[in-house]
């Protein structure tokens, strides 16, 4: 059985900067697992312009942000092995795979970085009735078609959710010579960054339908149209909104959901809020020596974020291996989301044990306007920052200084306070 001191599993932009920074912090037998055939994972096929603003100080398309990560690995001698599809972690790092030159194997690893990134949400988890014609893609699936293999699923096209694939594919659709008709947000505001509605809508002329859905779905063998109707404040179309939109493609931007089987199979805890794991602030899981970085922990809306994420997962797995293996030795603090905050990373901090600063990071439940992010243990007030607004769409990051937690015993929340 071959044995590694790291094996990371995915080859994506979270995989590959994690793998650089176990090895910038001293771990030399690594190996990272991709199922493609090449490194780069999504950024391959989204070949539209901003990506690397944080990272690299410039605009990249994904592809050339996948490049530079891919080309660090190669220049450092990091092993990779595509056309790998790993098939299950147990509790004890052993790690089986299947691959075309080795077949079924078993490797051991002293530790595992999980970066299986994520999948979307598809059309049987939204219940829209109506039949299964022709017609019906999620939008990163539209995205591969037109981008990779050139091929371009319809002419009239309307767009269910917007997120940010759903947002770009509207733009993208357009600029090959189709027509989309709209965009419909079940939500009273959207899921998608602001950049994004504005150089992918607004300067199309494409509508945003606010408080919107999909009825139905007319066709039986090929998509004849789509029913879309305004919704109540429980989600439920309104009697009488209704409104027929002819088109031949129905996109399906709605949400994202962490690629988390492996996890759950190998006996990882599982937030219900995230779908990810729960971690601590080295984003260690409930398993020793098991990390999680990137879109499997939780989704990110730039992949800026998940680079400086996964690195800091690279550094603490090397650490853990340096260490021999040990687990900290002291009890953690819980972080709790509460008043208008949706979830955090880490869920958990080892306080006595600190050797930096902490990353927390979080989705509002709403739109919060002239408010403040609270943090707090007990009565003692760790962080306060103001902000104009609150959305969403866009994932915050503090950071709490090892001095103000140095002492803390008590469970840290975060919360956000209106004026």
């Amino acid at each position: 059985m071959r044995e590694f001191d790291l094996v990371i599993v995915g080859g994506g932009p979270a995989g590959m900067a994690a793998a650089i920074s176990a090895r910038e912090n001293g771990l030399e037998n690594i190996v990272i697992l991709e199922r493609d055939s090449e490194l780069g994972g999504i950024l391959n096929q989204c070949i539209h312009n901003g990506f690397g603003l944080h990272t690299f100080k410039e605009e990249l398309t994904g592809p050339e942000y996948a490049e530079r990560y891919a080309e660090k690995v190669i220049a450092m001698g990091i092993p990779y092995e595509t056309d790998t599809m790993v098939l299950n972690i147990s509790k004890d790092r052993v790690v089986t795979l299947l691959s075309k030159g080795r077949g079924v194997e078993d490797i051991r690893a002293k530790s595992v970085i999980l970066a299986m990134g994520c999948r979307e949400r598809p059309r049987g988890a939204l219940n829209i009735p109506g039949y299964r014609p022709q017609g019906v893609y999620t939008a990163g699936t539209a995205q591969k078609l037109v981008n990779c293999e050139g091929y371009l699923p319809g002419k009239e096209v309307v767009i269910l959710g917007s997120g940010d694939i759903g947002l770009i594919m509207a733009r993208r659709m357009t600029l090959e010579g189709a027509h989309v008709a709209a965009v419909a947000e079940l939500m009273p505001y959207s899921s998608g960054l602001k950049r994004n509605i504005v150089q992918c809508l607004d300067d199309y002329g494409i509508p945003l339908l606010l408080s919107h859905t999909v009825a139905d779905i007319k066709g039986k063998e090929k998509l004849e149209g789509v029913v879309i109707a305004q919704v109540d404040e429980k989600n439920a179309p309104i009697a009488g909104t209704e409104q027929f939109y002819p088109c031949d493609t129905l996109l399906l931007s709605c949400g994202l959901i962490p690629e988390n089987e492996l996890s759950k199979n190998c006996g990882v805890d599982i937030d219900p809020r995230t779908n990810g794991p729960l971690v601590d602030e080295g984003l260690e899981t409930s398993i020793d020596g098991v990390f999680a970085c990137g879109n499997v922990l939780h989704v990110h809306d730039l992949v800026d974020f998940v680079s400086e994420e996964s690195a800091r997962a690279g550094a603490s797995a090397a650490d853990f291996v340096k260490r021999g293996g040990t687990a900290d030795s002291t009890e953690p603090v819980k972080v709790i989301p509460q008043n208008g905050v949706r979830y955090t990373v880490p869920s958990k901090i080892h306080t006595a044990e600190l050797t930096g600063d902490v990353h927390i990071r979080f989705r509002v439940t709403g739109v919060f306007k002239d408010c403040s992010i609270v943090v707090k243990a007990g009565e003692n007030e760790l962080l306060r920052r103001k902000s104009r607004i609150l959305v969403p769409s866009e994932m915050q990051d503090i950071i709490i200084r090892q001095d103000k937690l140095a002492d803390v015993s008590e469970d840290i929340c975060v919360e956000i306070e209106e004026v």
